[in-house]
């Protein structure tokens, strides 16, 4: 299981790079790796229990942004807006 959430991790990483290559500001990154994490853990991790899929998904997420640079990072993205 844990290697399952580190590829997610790191497949989480490689999609915000592309999504950061179109253009999107840097700052909602970690928004956009949280949904990211979230789809992936009820896709590929936990397909049959809902709960632990979404569960697992947010570390996954917020594993691939930092919890503290990630929220701050979006709060001021939200206050230069």
């Amino acid at each position: 299981m844990l290697i399952e959430l580190s590829v997610l991790v790191a497949v989480i990483i490689g999609l915000s790079e592309i999504v950061k290559g179109f253009g999107l500001n840097a700052k909602f990154i970690p928004v956009i790796n949280l949904v990211f994490g979230i789809a992936g853990g009820l896709v590929y991790l936990y397909p049959g229990d809902i709960k632990m899929a979404v569960f697992y998904g947010i570390i996954a997420g917020l594993t691939a942004s930092g919890l503290y640079s990630g929220a701050k990072n979006t709060i001021e993205g939200i206050k230069g807006e």
